[in-house]
């Protein structure tokens, strides 16, 4: 996909009567954002619910691969019976018997869309453990509407005590001390809130330390429209009208933005007293509506007294990281990579 688009000629910037909301991108590249747009368009209903059966034809699942694909392979594991949640386990093939650091990796999609099996996550957390040289456990973590607040936060701690019990570090061996949460868009938020559940009470696990955040696009907001969201109105995959329908959808009813799950000040109130909770790195985008949200974000947590790295990328729409013909997608890819063996710093 990448190579293919790549060598396609670039279609113009997207512009609007505001100015520019997006940079120059190949044609192929414009036709999946685009599609990517139309998935939740399509699917969300006036009345709160998301049409499953349609979405299913919108975005069919890959299957996990035994065999490696491009030098990584995967498998489904179940890791929380009782909720019947899944994960997907991927791991590059030229492991051996090393125990591999792991990147617990919770996917974007509002909070109510896409899975781990999604084509694009499949591709990125394949990306992730090829570039990393580390285990990635993508949770296939319970959506809203039909499960709010906190099921995806209860869902990643799952994932943690998963990884706790040595029983399950098969077919490769993982090194749970060495285990760094990451997601974007809404998965960055999940990172978070389950990096503040474990800070908390860390002395619930056992082998389980986590090294690191990474906080791709975070998914955070308010009541009101922020500059970005205004000057940004138009731009691809996020705009206004999308994320108060994904806000709704997952936050409690009678709930308002200020909520913890929503508001970035709200999410680290606190945090100065956990000092377990990892070091972050949080990656902005310079075509993001969401990016005053997310220096908010940093803003609150440096307030805390909490370690922010931020990755600044002025060419970069929302989600553009998994689009692997951007040269931004490559870069954090390596980033990545020099964060795990860095030890999270």
């Amino acid at each position: 996909m990448g190579e293919a688009a790549a060598a396609d000629p670039p279609a113009p910037a997207v512009e609007t009567p505001r100015g520019r909301v997006a940079p120059p991108m190949p044609w192929r590249t414009r036709l999946a954002v685009i599609a990517a747009g139309y998935v939740t368009d399509a699917t969300r209903r006036a009345d709160g619910s998301v049409n499953r059966c349609l979405l299913g034809v919108l975005d069919k699942g890959v299957p996990a691969c035994a065999a490696p694909r491009n030098g990584v392979a995967s498998m489904d594991l179940t890791i929380d019976p009782a909720h019947s949640v899944r994960a997907r386990l991927f791991y590059p093939s030229s492991a051996g018997g090393a125990a591999l650091p792991v990147v617990v990796f919770f996917h974007g999609g509002g909070f109510a869309y896409l899975s781990a099996s999604s084509p694009a996550y499949d591709a990125a957390c394949r990306r992730i453990a090829r570039y990393a040289s580390a285990a990635v456990l993508s949770v296939d973590y319970r959506r809203a509407p039909e499960h709010k607040f906190p099921a995806a936060y209860d869902d990643g701690l799952a994932a943690l005590r998963f990884l706790d019990d040595p029983a399950n570090h098969h077919p490769v061996q993982l090194d749970a001390a060495r285990c760094y949460l990451a997601g974007d868009s809404a998965g960055g938020n999940i990172a978070h809130h389950v990096a503040r559940r474990y800070s908390i009470a860390p002395t619930a696990f056992r082998r389980v330390r986590l090294a690191g955040l990474i906080a791709i696009q975070p998914f955070f907001g308010g009541e009101e429209r922020t500059p970005s969201e205004l000057r940004l109105a138009g731009a691809p995959i996020v705009n206004v009208p999308r994320t108060d329908w994904m806000w709704r959808a997952f936050l409690p009813a009678g709930s308002d933005r200020s909520h913890e799950a929503c508001s970035p000040d709200a999410a680290a109130a606190g945090l100065g007293e956990a000092p377990e909770f990892p070091p972050a790195t949080v990656v902005v985008g310079g075509y993001d509506p969401l990016q005053d949200w997310q220096r908010r974000y940093c803003d609150a947590m440096r307030r805390e007294g909490k370690e922010v790295r931020v990755l600044e990328y002025p060419e970069a729409i929302h989600a553009f990281y998994v689009f692997p013909e951007f040269p931004d997608a490559k870069d954090l890819m390596l980033r990545i990579k020099e964060i795990i063996a860095g030890g999270g710093q």
